[in-house]
């Protein structure tokens, strides 16, 4: 049995599920090839604002990849290569995304799991859940492309506790290392993750396309130059920022469009 990628609509939010049943969600070569081509077409897609991420079931987020295809997937150089840079299309199409991305992590969130959740906008997860990288005990390394987004999210020290100790941490201690953004109890989840999706949608879409975009710009140590700062006033002759702006005056809710 091999898993797969689902993918449902409601309104303006999409959610992505991963789903390995019996493997607590491990993501095999399959799974990654589908998850980077599903995620960059609701990318393009004009009439979606939310995208939620989310494992099959209440056990796990995802609990890394699937180790058992590893001895026909990535036994040699060349397939270990191809296989990574799969995985590593299938993260950058989440971080890609247009449209901001929740993670929704219910229990096990492991290696390539977290990895995919370090790459989302927003980490939503229970009380119960659980984040690590135990790969120490596998005897190979991460991959470092794959390393870059825990990297960014959490900083050396974080990154490095995870893989030299291979510990497991819990999501109080997940929380306070900045691994995830906000935690819950478990029966909260859900109904929390998709409120936090409904406040996105409430919002000026090309206004949070923009967000994502500077706060991505403003990671990088050069200046900004002219161009960038003028750029950053686009805003100006769009109609969601004529229509809030009237909204505001007018004592009503905003209806944006999205142009």
């Amino acid at each position: 049995m091999t898993g797969s990628i689902l993918c449902a609509r409601a309104d303006a939010v999409a959610t992505v599920t991963l789903a390995n049943p019996g493997k607590r969600n491990a993501l095999d070569l399959a799974m990654w090839q589908t998850l980077a081509a599903v995620v960059s077409e609701l990318s393009a897609d004009d009439q979606l604002r939310c995208v939620v991420l989310r494992g099959d079931g209440e056990q796990a987020f995802a609990a890394g990849g699937d180790i058992e295809e590893f001895r026909s997937q990535r036994d040699t150089l060349e397939r270990a290569m191809a296989y990574h840079a799969q995985a590593g299309a299938a993260l950058q199409a989440v971080f890609d995304c247009r449209h901001p991305t929740i993670a929704m992590v219910q229990g096990a969130c492991i290696g390539g799991g977290l990895e995919i959740a370090a790459q989302c906008d927003l980490r939503i997860c229970g009380e119960s859940a659980r984040f690590g990288a135990p790969i120490n005990q596998l005897g190979f390394s991460m991959y470092p492309v794959e390393m870059a987004s825990l990297l960014r999210l959490a900083g050396p020290a974080t990154v490095l506790e995870i893989l030299l100790e291979g510990r497991i941490l819990g999501s109080g201690e997940a929380l306070a290392k900045g691994l995830v953004t906000r935690v819950v109890a478990d029966p909260e989840l859900v109904p929390e993750a998709y409120t936090s999706a409904r406040r996105i949608c409430e919002g000026a879409p090309l206004v949070a396309r923009w967000h994502k975009q500077w706060v991505r710009r403003l990671q990088h140590a050069r200046p900004l130059s002219e161009q960038e700062l003028r750029a950053s006033f686009a805003f100006l002759d769009s109609e969601d920022y004529h229509e809030g702006l009237s909204a505001f005056l007018e004592k009503r809710k905003p209806q944006f469009n999205g142009r």
